[in-house]
This record gives structure tokens, sequence and C-alpha cells, in this order.
């Protein structure tokens, strides 16, 4: 890193840990920034403009980066230029004004069909079976991703009001209600939780080494479940089913019931953007020749 951005560049690092970004998504934002720092190294921070953005762009492109990542590279040097104007490093963003790419073609999310995934929690066959089962309902059905379920704390759980309180991508608190089988289920898990190392620890979830359990052990419990539910579900056979797809299925099995709106599924998800939901909405041209299905035309 050219030490002409070392102190901006450490200030948005700190910035994205103490906003709760998940590791996975500051590694992300991080290598974005710095490949796009590198390329305007011999100038200072204030004098980057649109230009240079649009060159990064056209580099991006030379090396074969489709949409997607530059739409995801885009995103990063604008959050990273938010964060500078929000400690008074710049005063203005020169990516205000650069458009992200059009995506002609978006794929349907891969996910676990409603009737399957009521077999998924029987495959879960580990030491502390019922702290994992509740891990994989947590994701499954309240549609939690790792890093909100590793975040979750005793007093997130309010039986009283039914609810569960998350916190998730950019600090942001969503509340999500829960029916009964769930909640007898955070009871059991409370009543079987492991004894933590500190007697102050607030984590929901404890890992066997007595610490609040970490995204990788949450993602290796994950995988474990998914890779003996796929062996007894053929159908799902080099399908790259993972924790995010458990939340996938979460999302489309809701909007699919037809009991909730896009509104709703995007509050429930934590998105703060509801473009970023309306990827599961491919879930109602389904249910609508489900629907054509059931006509009968008269006859005459």
């Amino acid at each position: 890193m050219n030490l002409v951005f070392y102190e901006e560049f450490e200030l948005f690092q700190i910035w994205l840990k103490e906003n709760s970004y998940s590791p996975e998504t500051q590694k992300g934002y991080l290598h974005d920034v710095r490949v796009f720092l590198r390329g305007v190294s011999k100038r200072h921070i204030e004098d980057i403009k649109k230009s240079d953005v649009m060159a990064h762009h056209t580099t991006l492109r030379n090396c074969g980066v489709g949409d997607l990542a530059w739409n995801r590279s885009l995103s990063s040097i604008r959050l990273f230029f938010k964060v500078m104007i929000l400690h008074n490093r710049v005063y203005s963003n020169p990516t205000s004004d650069v458009l992200k790419a059009k995506i002609v073609k978006r794929k349907a999310p891969i996910y676990i069909e409603q009737d399957d995934l009521g077999d998924l929690l029987q495959w879960v066959n580990t030491r502390y079976q019922t702290r994992d089962i509740t891990i994989v309902t947590m994701m499954a059905y309240c549609g939690l991703s790792v890093g909100e379920i590793h975040r979750l704390n005793i007093s997130d759980f309010n039986e009283k009001a039914a609810r569960l309180t998350v916190l998730g991508k950019g600090d942001k608190w969503r509340y999500i209600p829960l029916p009964p089988a769930v909640i007898e289920l955070l009871q059991k898990c409370l009543s079987e939780r492991v004894q933590p190392r500190k007697s102050n620890e607030t984590a929901l979830f404890i890992s066997r080494l007595g610490r609040r359990i970490s995204i990788s052990a949450i993602m290796d419990v994950t995988e474990k479940v998914l890779e003996s539910f796929k062996q007894a579900h053929l159908q799902y056979k080099g399908v790259p089913l993972s924790s995010h797809k458990l939340r996938n299925s979460f999302a489309v099995n809701l909007l699919a019931s037809g009991k909730v709106d896009l509104r709703t599924l995007q509050d429930l998800l934590g998105h703060i953007d509801i473009s970023t939901t309306q990827k599961y909405t491919f879930v109602n041209e389904w249910a609508k020749r489900e629907a054509m299905m059931t006509i009968q035309p008269i006859r005459t």
C-alpha cells in the first residue's frame, strides 16, 4: 500500500470493523479498495477524480472482470470515499456519478425446496446437537446470516415478546417474530448452553472452548449438516449448498407461500435496499404458472 494512502486505508478498515461488517465482507471491500488505490498511487487522496474511477473500470475490463465484479468494486470504492467524507479527508465522492453496470440476466437463487427443508434438521448429528440444530434453524427458518448468528447475545432473545433482536450489516437492528416451535428450541438451547470460560460472556452460542462461537465454526457445522443432507437427497448432488443458501431457502419459501410481500421480506432479511430482495421475486413467476394450471376452460 502506498504510504500516501496508508492512514486513509487503515481508517476505512477500522470503520468497517466498528460498523459490524462480517470478516468476509471486510475482506472483499478492502481488496477492491486496495487494488484501486494502487492504480492512483501518484495522486493525493483529494485529487482523485471521476476519470480515475473510469480508468480503473477500463483496466478491470481489460483484465476480463465482468459486470458483477465491477459493480462490487464500484460499491467498495464508493463506500471508501463516503467514509473519507465522514472523517473530513475529502469533500466530494468521485464515484457519485459513476453508474453500475446493468446485469441483463439474473440467475435464480439456489435454495432448498420447502418439503426437503423439513428433513434438514434430522441430519444434525453433533456433540452439541441442540445448539447446532438451533443454529441451522436460525438460518433456514429465521433468515439469519452467519455473522448475525455469531453476534447474537442471550439478551437478544425476548421470550415474553416472542421475538429475536438481530444486529445486521451496517450496525442495523431488526426484530424477528418467533413462532412457538422456535421459542421452545431456543429455551432448550439456553438450558443446555455450554458453560462459558468467562462469567460475563453474553453470547447466545458458546463454543466447546467456552467462548463466543466463531464464524468459521458456524460455517463448519452448517457444511457438515448440508453434506449429510445431500447424501440423502440425491436431487441436490452437485448443488453448491451453503449457509447463505439456507438464508435463500428461507426467503424463497416464505415468498412462495404468498403470505408476505416484498417489503415484509426485505425487513425480515435486513436488506437496506429492496433491489437486493428482488432477486427472490422469480418465485412469483413460478406461482403464477401454478395458479394458471388450476384454470379449467369453459366448454361450449
